[in-house]
């Protein structure tokens, strides 16, 4: 791709491995760079070689680089004056890191003069960059090298100790030549050295003399001096001025000072450091000073005291004099040497204490400590007679106490020392003089135990100073005036009784000390605690606020609540003593915002105060504050956003007015950066909603008055605006990051919801979005501006911190937006096209290039990748032209093996999301080519800068565990092949496939070993097995199985081989259960525990599609697999459950229904499953509802299949009653809860069920009526389990204990009066139906009072229409649900309950008949018209009932005469449509074809209720693909059965409405006028008129229709044609010719029985009677001739309707023991009646 990693590192990236902001991280990495590195750091600038000819000619042979960079180089050689090899380094590096173009523009701008100049003045800003970062790597080294707590102290030390040997020889050389070096012009550096550059030259060669210094300083300050390399450097200062006497001074401009003075400042430090007085000190303590290095250096000595005399010209020699007095007068105290005498008073001339304060604070920033210790050194001795300097003196000691270290060692010095003395003078001017003490003491805070030492101090003080310009009336004194005595006792503060105050006792005495102009300062002697003074301090204050004197008093309050500030802040144990300051400082903030002309400086010092206290109560500072006005209000109350807003009502309360009047014009912020601090404070302390509701008047100031305008107001300091920004963004940040319990949803508005309505739809949003616009151009011309050791408070930090802030603020924004149609004003702000490559979205993207911080360019990716999802715009059309350079700078971050990793994981989160929302995006960064360029072809391959290069290596199994390739990035690179796969682009997918290992190396991670699940697994480790598993089943899923590369074949079958099904198996397993075990702590990683299930869960169930790819088809492994999701969903399910455990549970019983059904082979195999499904299903069914509906749905049905595989497994009954327990308690509670909410529903009214039905989650949603809801599962299970239970022992148990029929009844009752509830009802029926099978079930059911529930709620389920029946008989297809189907299902009930219980039911079955009795006929007759399977159904379950209740005619005939003779005609004619539509097939195909509209499903031959046929039917149906005429053949085969077996029926039933054949042959005086004549006599053939009425011809066209078709069943036709045995199987044809064999006894029993009845009727004329007896015989010889040979052939016997549910009452056809001649018992029957007949 780009060039390979370069041979040599720029300074810049050592720099920052350095600092542990790469990838190289560990201790190890650090010290391989520093060993590699270490000759570069050891020369330092030296480094960096003058131009040479070898060089140039080295250049000129390498053939590694191009021609074009070489001569590049060439002139980067000559501009810099620079060697040509480390030029053409220097060019190699820049191209790598901050080139801004693509490779092809490069070749462009080479070419082009005026853009190839620009370049070069580009390449040049980055050489000097280059020599600052070497630089300031080994200022790193000397920072660090003895710091303990650095990380990587111990390799700092070892590269420092190489380095010592002449490290500071070389730099000083360095610096030296720096300082001489002449400026370069146009004659010698080319025509490009313009002014303007060699003023950049200039002010680079000033910042590098103060690197060196400051290096020599860092190194003097570990290691010794020796006095002669004192001299040198002294000399070597003084001949340049202490940096102000540059070579080339001509060039210093007003930007240039202050490096200037810090060149000035190091110097004069280099050299008291060089005098070593911290051991000097430590000597003259100690008592040998003769061990100092100066002791025996009199010749030194000599020199240097000649040297200093000649100081004195320049401040920066005032701390070298005052250090060498110091040194002098140590090492030999008793000569007074007039030399030193003269120094010392040249140093304090120079004002020597202003000046150390000035130069602290100048280069305190850096943070430095050795320079302050040094200059602590310098304070501790020199204070004698230093009076008149005092406030200079004070300031440079808090400056040098602001060391952490030092404040420690003073508590522990003698008192009469040095710092101990100041102390000392502050201590005696106190309290008239408040401000020097407490500004000492105030520094002297560092950590906890100083705080005791300065409460301690203050608490007992002794002395109590006081000024008098006269002498008072009330003391007495001393002739001499040297002491006072006094006469009264004496309130010190005139305040009002009752008050805090300081009485001063009668009789204390007070030492005089005359000043001048006649004023008397005393001393008394007096003890007293400051803390009470400083109350009264503050009570003074609050009494003068609105006098004269406040600013006086204010001078004195302020250093008291800068040291309360101070002592809280650093240990707040010891608040509750300060209790009497801080609870007046609310007071305080009241009285002095409300003057005329505030104090800016102590309200900013009592809100600093406060903000420390809200830290620890934020709730006490609050409703405190609330009270004061200073805070903005609210003067009506906050309803809604709109007012919220429109900030109608409120008012800026004091500080608002404070900001405007006094902060803005003046230029200073103190109050506003304080108010800033406090409301960050106040937020991030999750006060209670109603207290947030009232810092949104506060909040809201901010969005509207300051966020959009802060950067135009007046500022005096460079830096507060940055400051005042950052602190605006910090609390809109920690607004936004309010955890959602902090927040009260109500209606009103909350702070959270407040921002991001202001950020998004007011000019706040653009104020953010201009901040993030500053772009990185700026940043750096910031960051290079600020001195190299500025630390973390230089303006470019505080501006990187405030665009970072500023992109997490917009993310937040967006992603807690509420969702809405129209884009709001941010979201237009952030992705309008702007042009000339304005728009933010290109200036984000640009922050790739920023290199100082990573968290910068990371966050605007988080951001744009935030965009890319939400915000409908195309990132590449908005990046324009610059689009492929940024891409490449994109890559070559990724690519970097020294690359933060956390931005690499970004930037592939990034193309990650662009994937699916980006199209534009994602093919510049897949940079995919056309092979051969051909038209047409479309084979790809990867480009150069294809992003796929890096993810491929990202995944390579090689690569796993090194620094470059941690697990995060190994994920990140997953989750963006993911989704390559997920949104199938198919040109990346076929050039991944066709990469070499490219499957070996993704399954990879599918090999590994993982921990066992624990706290301390890696969730990214889960995740990425996850990817990967997803990426096998999409692989698998959407190509076909022959396409698959052989490589991915080959990696299943060693993913079997290996036996890793089991292991992830096992693994899964173990993750539910940890998850399960934890539950109370919750669990980490629950989101990528999740996903690895469900991606193992997607694996398998492709897997139960897909076995022979898969490798997955040994049943003993799919067993273990079985095994261990059954175990997996037991642990999640039956542990005290918890919402993560719950969903877990479901999506493991998902996976197992999956399983049930696919592989039932080996679910039958199983060991015990109910066992452990049943306790599944208790502890569900104890669980909260609400959370488990569906999962109960699925553990129910997983026991119906499980008992349709296994049944109970051998009897083994143990788990029934308990299971039938549970099941029965959840159908009864289901049906209780539809009952009401069908009330409810019907209640509620049409309009408002049509609304409900919109509605998703409606309050009633679990009692919704669904095919697999829980109650609808529950009852197929209740029914699975009473058929199981056969004896029915338990289930009548049960059913006594729980009322589950009344119920179910109740709930079928009202379904069926308001039609609602199909699911349900069916169900229940299905439920009845099997208990009414066995004599007891059928008992209870009927007990119950089924016919109650069912006869009359039924009739609203049908409408009976009287014009003709197609209306009223669906065409629907017969399987799906609906409510005729319900009718059907109560005619079976019916019929199996009048099987049952016989007489018992005999008056209800009456009952129903009489109550249905249209639907019957109109259901007879039907079938002439709609010949639909579910028409035929319906036909045949009515036949069925009416066959049953034929058994008992006289009871009919008695109750219901008409209704009797009715069905009897009507099942003649029956029987006379079926065997016309039998007979003429093509008549019957017609109809299909004509009435239906097309031909019917195919459908299974006999549909029977016997399942063990079902499968057959679905092999018979599901063959004829795409064949249409064999699918029409299949559909009127299926109609043809169903006729057949309604046939069959007909004839059964009416045998029973006919006489019994041997009574009417046998008993001569038998009642004819009993049984009606069912068919008239004649002999045509059947006709389809309903005028003709069926004849005796209807009964022999019958048996010749059943006759013919079997005789066709036999023939073996050839196979072209489309046979019955074609389309069936042998099962099939088998019960087919059985059932045509019970027709043809039916209808011979029926024939004869009316034949004998007209016969013997004396009604019909005798000439009939012989005509009958003439075509008889000649009908019935024919057909026994057929039938005989038929027989011959071998036929199947009757089975007397085997087939049929009504069997077993069939009356035994006469004659049916064995025939003699092995004929049929109905032949002989037949054969006796036609000689009977021929008589």
């Amino acid at each position: 791709m780009a060039e390979s990693e370069l041979s040599v590192r720029s300074c810049r990236e050592l720099w920052t491995i350095l600092l542990g902001r790469s990838a190289l991280r560990e201790p190890v990495q650090i010290e391989a760079e520093l060993d590699r590195h270490w000759d570069r750091l050891h020369q330092g600038l030296s480094y960096y070689k003058p131009p040479s000819s070898s060089s140039a000619a080295k250049v000129k042979d390498n053939k590694d680089v191009a021609q074009p960079l070489k001569e590049f180089g060439l002139r980067i050689s000559k501009l810099l004056n620079l060697d040509e090899q480390q030029s053409v380094q220097i060019l190699q590096c820049y191209l790598q890191e901050d080139y801004r173009g693509t490779r092809d523009s490069l070749k462009v701008v080479l070419k082009d003069e005026r853009q190839s100049q620009a370049l070069l003045l580009k390449i040049a800003d980055y050489y000097y960059e280059e020599r600052m970062c070497l630089l300031r790597c080994v200022l790193l080294l000397l920072t660090y090298f003895q710091d303990e707590r650095h990380p990587y102290s111990a390799e700092y030390s070892n590269s420092v100790t190489k380095l010592e040997k002449d490290l500071v020889s070389c730099y000083q050389a360095q610096f030296e030549s720096l300082f001489k070096a002449e400026a370069p012009t146009w004659e010698t550096h080319g025509n490009l050295m313009t002014e303007r550059q060699v003023s950049r030259w200039f002010l680079q060669c000033l910042r590098e003399q103060s690197l060196l210094l400051e290096i020599i300083f860092l190194y003097y300050a570990y290691f010794e001096m020796s006095p002669s390399d004192l001299l040198s450097f002294t000399k070597m200062f003084k001949e340049q001025g202490f940096g102000l006497r540059q070579t080339n001074r001509h060039l210093v401009d007003k930007s240039m000072d202050a490096l200037v003075d810090r060149i000035g400042y190091l110097s004069s430090l280099i050299l008291v450091e060089g005098m070593d007085i911290d051991f000097l000190h430590k000597c003259a303590l100690e008592d040998c000073t003769e061990q100092h290095q100066f002791s025996c250096a009199a010749d030194v000595i000599k020199e240097m005291d000649q040297l200093l005399l000649t100081f004195g010209d320049i401040p920066h020699h005032g701390p070298v004099l005052l250090a060498w007095v110091l040194l002098r007068h140590t090492l030999r105290p008793d000569e007074t040497n007039p030399v030193v005498r003269r120094i010392g008073n040249t140093a304090l001339q120079l004002g020597v204490f202003q000046y150390l304060s000035t130069m602290l604070k100048g280069l305190g920033a850096s943070g430095n400590n050795q320079k302050c210790a040094c200059m602590a050194s310098s304070c501790r001795y020199a204070t004698d007679g230093v009076a008149t300097q005092c406030s200079h003196l004070i300031d440079a000691a808090c400056e040098v106490l602001s060391a952490p270290s030092l404040a420690e060692v003073f508590w522990e010095m003698k008192p009469n020392m040095g710092l101990g003395m100041i102390l000392d003078s502050a201590v005696g001017m106190f309290p008239h003089q408040i401000g020097p003490l407490l500004q000492l003491l105030t520094a002297l805070l560092s950590n906890k135990s100083t705080v005791k030492k300065v409460y301690n101090f203050l608490d007992k003080m002794s002395f109590y100073t006081q000024v008098y310009k006269h002498k008072p009336n009330d003391v007495i004194s001393k002739d001499d005036e040297t002491l006072w005595r006094r006469q009264t006792q004496k309130l010190l503060y005139p305040l009002g009784t009752g008050q805090t105050n300081l009485w001063m006792p009668q009789g204390v005495l007070g030492q005089v000390m005359i000043g001048g102009e006649q004023t008397y300062v005393v001393r008394w002697d007096y003890s007293y605690s400051s803390w009470t003074l400083f109350t009264c301090e503050v009570e003074m204050l609050l009494h003068v606020v609105s006098t004269a004197d406040v600013l006086a008093h204010c001078a004195r309050v302020k250093p008291i609540l800068d040291l309360v500030h101070k002592i809280i802040s650093t240990d707040w144990t010891v608040s509750d003593c300060l209790l009497p300051l801080t609870s007046r400082i609310y007071m305080l903030l009241q009285r002095l915002t409300s003057v005329i002309n505030p104090p800016v400086d102590v309200i900013a010092s009592c809100v600093n105060c406060l903000s420390v206290l809200a830290a620890r109560m934020p709730g006490k500072v609050w409703s405190s504050l609330h009270h004061t006005g200073f805070l903005p209000f609210a003067s009506n109350p906050l309803t809604n956003m709109a007012q919220c807003v429109s900030a109608e009502g409120m008012k800026a309360g004091n500080y608002g007015n404070l900001l405007v009047q006094i902060e803005q014009p003046r230029g200073e912020y103190a109050v506003t950066i304080a108010f800033l601090r406090l409301l960050t404070t106040l937020v991030k302390g999750q006060l209670g909603s109603t207290q947030n509701k009232g810092l949104i008047p506060c909040v809201l100031l901010v969005l509207k008055e300051m966020l959009p305008t802060y950067h135009k107001w007046r500022y005096n300091t460079y830096g507060v605006r940055e400051r005042i920004g950052c602190l605006i963004l910090e609390l809109i940040h920690a607004i936004l990051n309010l955890s959602p319990e902090g927040e009260d949803q109500g209606s009103t508005p909350t702070l959270q919801s407040l921002c991001i309505y202001s950020l998004a739809n007011t000019e706040a949003g653009q104020a953010v979005v201009n901040i993030m616009g500053v772009g990185v151009d700026t940043i750096d011309v910031v960051l290079a501006a600020q001195p190299s050791s500025c630390g973390a408070e230089g303006p470019g930090q505080i501006l990187i911190q405030t665009v970072k802030l500023a992109f997490s603020v917009t993310n937040n924004v967006i992603r807690l937006k509420p969702p809405s149609d129209a884009a709001s004003p941010l979201e237009q702000a952030l992705t309008q096209h702007g042009g000339h490559g304005s728009n933010l979205i290109a200036v984000l993207a640009k922050y790739i290039y920023h290199k100082h911080d990573p968290a910068l360019p990371r966050l605007a990716i988080q951001l744009l990748k935030r965009l890319a999802t939400v915000a409908p715009m195309s990132v590449y059309a908005c990046l324009g032209s610059d689009a492929a350079a940024i891409r490449d700078a994109f890559l070559t971050r990724l690519q970097s093996k020294t690359e933060d990793m956390r931005i690499k994981v970004m930037i592939l989160e990034f193309l990650t999301v662009a994937v699916e929302t980006q199209p534009g995006l994602i093919e510049l960064f897949l940079n995919l080519e056309v092979k051969d360029g051909s038209e047409g072809s479309k084979e790809f391959l990867l480009g150069e800068w294809s992003c796929l290069h890096v993810v491929l290596d990202l995944i390579d199994s090689k690569q796993q565990g090194k620094y470059w390739c941690p697990p995060l990035l190994h994920r990140a690179a997953l989750a963006f092949l993911l989704a390559l796969w997920q949104d199938r682009r198919d040109s990346a997918i076929s050039v991944l496939r066709a990469k070499e290992r490219f499957w070996e190396n993704l399954t990879t991670p599918l090999f590994g070993t993982l921990t066992p699940p624990s706290d301390t697994t890696e969730p990214c480790v889960l995740e990425t097995c996850a990817f990967v598993m997803k990426i096998i089943g999409l692989e698998i899923y959407y190509v076909v199985s022959g396409s698959l590369e052989q490589s991915l074949k080959d990696g299943l079958q060693k993913f079997s081989n290996a036996r890793r099904y089991e292991y992830w198996s096992q693994y899964v397993k173990a993750l539910v259960c940890h998850v399960a075990a934890m539950e109370e702590e919750g669990v980490c990683y629950f989101a990528e525990t999740q996903m690895l299930i469900s991606a193992w869960r997607m694996l398998l169930i492709l897997a139960t599609g897909h076995s022979e790819v898969m490798q997955l088809t040994d049943d003993s492994t799919k067993l273990k697999l079985f095994m261990d999701v059954l175990d997996g969903t037991q642990a999640a399910l039956t542990t005290p459950t918890s919402v993560p455990c719950l969903r877990l549970g479901s999506m493991m019983a998902t996976l197992l229904l999956i399983l049930l059904k696919q592989w039932r082979s080996v679910v039958a195999a199983a060991p015990d499953i109910l066992s452990p499904l049943s306790l599944i299903l208790e502890s569900v069914l104890q669980a909260d509802q609400q959370l488990m509906e569906r999962t109960k749905a699925k553990v129910f049905s997983a026991l119906i299949s499980v008992l349709q595989i296994q049944g109970l497994n051998g009897g083994d009954i143990s788990q029934l009653p308990q299971l039938l327990l549970s099941v029965c308690e959840t159908v009864k509670d289901e049906a209780l809860a539809l009952i009401d909410s069908t009330r409810h529903m019907s209640q509620a009214g049409d309009a408002a069920e049509d609304e409900d039905s919109m509605e998703t989650d409606s309050p009633r949603g679990p009692q919704k009526d669904q095919r697999d809801g829980v109650c609808v599962l529950a009852l197929h299970l209740a029914k699975e389990l009473c058929r199981t239970d056969e004896d029915g022992e338990h289930w009548v148990l049960v059913m006594r204990k729980v009322p589950v029929l009344p119920s179910v009844l109740s709930a079928m009752e009202l379904s069926l009066r308001s039609k609602n509830n199909l699911y349900f009802t069916e169900a229940a029926l299905h439920l009845l139906l099997t208990l009414a099978r066995t004599p007891q079930g059928a008992a209870a059911v009927a007990g119950a009072g089924v016919i109650q529930t069912i006869c009359l709620p039924l009739l609203s389920v049908y409408e009976v229409s009287s014009n003709g029946a197609s209306q009223s008989f669906s065409r629907k297809a017969q399987d799906s649900a609906c409510w005729p189907g319900v009718y059907r299902l109560c005619m079976s009930l019916m019929e199996s309950l009048l099987k049952t219980l016989r007489y018992n039911f005999v008056n209800e079955a009456l009952d129903f008949v009489g109550v249905h009795q249209e639907r019957i006929l109109q259901c007879l007759n039907a079938v002439r018209t709609v010949q639909s399977l579910s028409c035929l159904d319906e036909a045949d379950h009515t036949v069925g009932f009416l066959l049953q209740l034929s058994s008992f005619c006289k009871e009919w005939q008695f109750h219901l005469p008409k209704l009797l003779r009715d069905v009897q005609v009507n099942l003649c004619y029956l029987c006379q449509t079926c065997t016309y539509l039998l007979h003429s097939k093509k008549m019957l195909h017609h109809y299909l074809q004509a009435k239906n509209g097309e031909a019917l499903p195919p459908g299974p031959l006999a549909r029977t209720q016997r399942p063990q046929q079902t499968k057959e039917a679905a092999a018979a149906g599901g063959a004829g693909g795409g064949e249409r005429e064999e699918a029409e053949q299949k559909a009127l085969l299926a109609v043809q059965c169903s006729l057949l077996k309604i046939l069959s029926k007909t004839l059964a039933t009416l045998q029973h409405f006919t006489p019994d054949c041997c009574q009417i042959l046998l008993d001569q005086c038998m009642d004819l006028a009993e049984y009606r004549t069912l068919f008239v006599l004649s002999f045509t053939t059947p006709a389809f008129d309903p005028d003709v009425a069926p004849s005796f011809g209807t009964l022999l066209a019958t048996i010749n229709v059943a006759l013919g078709t079997l005789s066709e069943m036999e023939k073996k036709k050839e196979p072209a044609s489309l046979s019955i045995a074609s389309l069936a199987s042998s099962e099939e044809i088998q019960a087919l010719k059985s059932l045509l064999m019970f027709t043809m006894e039916n209808c011979f029993y029926v024939l004869i029985s009316q034949a004998v009845r007209c016969l013997k009727d004396a009604a019909i004329l005798p000439r009939d009677k012989q005509r009958l007896k003439q075509e008889l015989s000649s009908e019935l010889s024919t057909l026994l001739s057929s039938l005989s040979r038929h027989f011959r052939r071998g036929s199947p016997s009757s089975p007397a309707g085997g087939l049929l549910p009504s069997s077993q009452s069939k009356p035994a056809t006469p004659g049916s023991k064995a025939a003699p001649e092995g004929q049929e018992p109905f032949i002989q029957l037949v054969q006796a009646f036609v000689r009977l007949v021929q008589r």
